[in-house]
C-alpha cells in the first residue's frame, strides 16, 4: 500500500497518513493507541469511515495480518445536558 503522507485518512479529525505513521513509530500498535495519539476515529463517524484504513496502515507498517487487530470500541458522541434533564425535568 503506497499512500502519500499528506493523504487525509480521518476526514472528521483531518488526520493524515503521516500522523498515523508517526504515531506507530512512537509506539502505537493498536487502533486505540492510534486514536489516543492522533484522534483518528474520534470524530462524528466514530471511526466508521477511517477505521478500516487505519487498520490497513497498521497492518502494513507492523507487518501483521489485518485480522490481528482487535476492533476499537465505538461510542456515540456525547452531548451536554442540563441538570434539569438529569433531575427528570423533560423541558
Amino acid at each position: 500500500m503506497n499512500m502519500q503522507d499528506d493523504l487525509i485518512i480521518c476526514r472528521c479529525e483531518e488526520v493524515t497518513v503521516e500522523q498515523i505513521r508517526t504515531a506507530i513509530r512512537q509506539g502505537a500498535v493498536t487502533l486505540a493507541g492510534i486514536k489516543r495519539r492522533t484522534r483518528a476515529g474520534m470524530g462524528l463517524c466514530q471511526g466508521r469511515t477511517c477505521g478500516a484504513l487505519v487498520t490497513r496502515i497498521l497492518s502494513v507498517e507492523l507487518s501483521r495480518p489485518l485480522d490481528g487487530f482487535a476492533p476499537d470500541a465505538i461510542r456515540p458522541p456525547s452531548v451536554p445536558v442540563t441538570f434539569g434533564v438529569l433531575a427528570g425535568d423533560r423541558k
